[in-house]
C-alpha cells in the first residue's frame, strides 16, 4: 500500500509540474501577443520601473494625443478665425468639443490663456527689441509659476486693424484656437507682471465675462476716456465675449463707420483730446451707454493693480523689497527653499502678512501689473511729460524687481534692481543671519 501511494503521490506531482510548465508556457505566449496588438503597456515595460507620471498620485495629465474622429465646429466650412465672421451657438460648439475631450474638460472653469504681442517689424527704439524680450519673458516666468498657457503674437491678423486695435482680431481667433481655455488674458506688451505670486481672483467674476480695471465714478459720473484701461483684461470664452467682440471691433478702422465713431466718442467723452476712434474710448462708450447689454456683466475692478500706472508704483520698490524681506527674517517657513512648481503654497503662506500692506490703500504690498502706458519701448515715442530716459531706466528696475521672485527659486538674486546683469548666490538661511549683509 505504501509503495502504491509512493508511486502515485510521483505521478501526481509529475502532472502537476507538467501543468505548471504547461500554464506558465500559455501565459508567456499570451502576454507576447497581447504586447504587440494592445496599445496599453507590454509586458515588459510592466516589468521594468515605473514611469514618473505613474509614480505620482492624482497627476492628471491633458492627453494631447486625444482627438476623436466625432464632427466639432472645426470640420464646419462656415466656422471662421476672422473677426468679421460672426460665430454663433458657440457655447454649444465648445461644449461640445470639451466633452469629446475629456481629459480638458476636469477644471476648464480655471483654466487661462495668456495672450501678447508686438509689432512685426524691428524696433526703431534701440533698447526696443531687448526691453520687448524681457517684457515676454516676464510674462513667461509669470505663467509657468501659475501653470498658464502663453501666446506671442507678432503679425496683423487683419491687416485695418493695427496698434491698439490688433488685439481683438488675436483674442477672437484664440478663443477658437483653445476652446479648452475658460478665459483669455489679453496683457500688453508694455505690461510687467511685478508679484509672480500672485493668484487671479477667477471666483470673483463667475457672473461676468470681462475683467478690465477701472473706476466706475470715471465712466459713469466724469464719463472719462481714461475710466478704464483697456490694455489689459480678462474676457470669458463665451457667446457674450464674441458678440462683443463683434460690436467692440465695428468701432475700429476696418469699419465703414469708422470715422463716425471717431465724433461719437469725442462728442460723448469730453477728455477725450483726439479725434480717432479707439479701443479704450470704444469701450468706455459701450460700458456706459448699453450697460444693461454689456456693462452689467463687466467688472470693473480696482481692488488690486490688474493695471498699476507705472509712475505710481516705480517709486515704491525698494522699499516693498524691504518689507518683504523683513516679514521673512521674522517668519521662518516664508524663506524655506522650495521647488518652484509650488510657488504658489507659499504665496498663500505669505497672504496673511501682506494684507495690511493693501494696493488700493496706497501700501506697500507688491502690484500685481505695473504697466508702462505712455512710454512706447519699441518706438521711443513715449509720452512728452516723461523725462528723458525714465521710461527705459524704470521699466529695467521694475523687470528685475520681478525677475528676484523667480530668481530666488533658482538661489540668485539681483541686489541692486538697477543693475540687471549683475546676481549673487543666496545663502540657506536668507535672509535670516546674514539679511543686513545683502541689503
Amino acid at each position: 500500500m505504501a509503495r502504491f501511494l509512493a508511486q502515485n503521490k510521483s505521478t501526481g506531482l509529475a502532472k502537476f509540474r507538467s501543468l505548471c510548465i504547461a500554464g506558465l508556457g500559455a501565459v508567456l505566449m499570451f502576454c507576447t501577443i497581447w504586447s504587440f496588438t494592445n496599445p496599453w503597456p507590454s509586458f515588459a515595460t510592466l516589468l521594468s520601473k515605473p514611469s514618473t507620471k505613474q509614480c505620482l498620485p492624482g497627476v492628471q495629465p491633458f492627453n494631447m494625443s486625444q482627438e476623436p474622429m466625432d464632427t466639432t465646429f472645426y470640420d464646419d466650412p462656415e466656422s471662421s478665425y476672422t473677426i468679421d465672421k460672426p460665430m454663433t451657438n458657440w457655447d454649444e460648439k465648445r461644449r461640445e468639443w470639451l466633452n469629446h475631450h475629456s481629459s480638458f474638460a476636469l477644471g476648464v472653469e480655471n483654466r487661462v490663456l495668456v495672450l501678447t504681442g508686438s509689432q512685426p517689424s524691428p524696433c526703431k527704439n534701440p533698447i526696443g527689441d531687448h526691453l520687448l524680450l524681457r517684457c515676454f519673458k516676464n510674462k513667461v516666468d509669470y505663467c509657468r509659476v501659475r501653470g498658464y498657457d502663453i501666446f506671442y503674437n507678432n503679425v496683423l491678423l487683419n491687416q485695418k486693424m493695427g496698434s491698439f486695435w490688433a488685439k481683438i482680431p488675436l483674442v477672437r481667433a484664440a478663443m477658437l484656437a483653445h476652446p479648452e481655455a475658460e478665459w483669455i488674458f489679453w496683457v500688453d506688451s508694455d505690461a510687467v507682471f511685478t508679484d509672480m505670486e500672485f493668484k487671479i481672483p477667477l471666483e470673483r467674476y463667475k457672473d461676468h465675462n470681462l475683467v478690465v480695471h477701472g473706476w466706475p465714478n470715471l465712466i459713469y459720473e466724469k464719463k472719462s476716456w481714461v475710466g478704464v484701461n483697456a490694455g489689459i483684461f480678462l474676457l470669458r470664452n463665451c457667446q457674450w465675449s464674441m458678440d462683443f467682440l463683434n460690436v467692440w471691433a465695428g468701432m475700429g478702422p476696418q469699419s465703414p463707420d469708422y470715422p463716425k465713431w471717431g465724433q461719437i466718442l469725442r462728442s460723448t467723452l469730453k477728455d477725450k483730446m483726439f479725434k480717432e476712434s479707439d479701443d479704450q474710448s470704444a469701450l468706455v462708450y459701450l460700458i456706459l451707454k448699453e450697460k444693461k447689454k454689456w456693462g452689467d456683466m463687466i467688472y470693473i475692478e480696482n481692488e488690486y493693480s490688474l493695471h498699476g500706472y507705472w509712475l505710481g508704483v516705480v517709486g515704491k520698490l525698494n522699499n516693498i523689497t524691504q518689507k518683504y524681506l523683513k516679514i521673512e527674517k521674522v517668519v521662518r517657513k516664508l524663506r524655506r527653499r522650495h521647488a518652484e512648481v509650488v510657488s504658489e503654497r507659499y504665496g498663500a503662506m505669505r497672504e496673511p502678512f501682506v494684507e495690511d500692506g493693501s494696493e488700493r490703500k496706497g501700501g506697500w504690498r507688491r502690484p500685481f501689473i505695473t504697466h508702462f502706458t505712455g512710454c512706447q519701448p519699441c518706438s521711443g515715442a513715449h509720452n512728452p511729460t516723461y523725462v528723458g530716459n525714465s521710461c527705459w531706466i524704470e521699466m529695467e528696475r521694475a523687470l528685475n524687481f520681478a525677475d528676484n521672485q523667480v530668481l530666488r527659486n533658482f538661489g540668485f538674486m539681483h541686489p541692486d534692481i538697477g543693475n540687471g546683469s549683475y546676481v549673487i548666490p543666496l545663502p540657506l538661511n536668507f535672509p535670516g543671519d546674514e539679511f543686513d549683509e545683502f541689503m
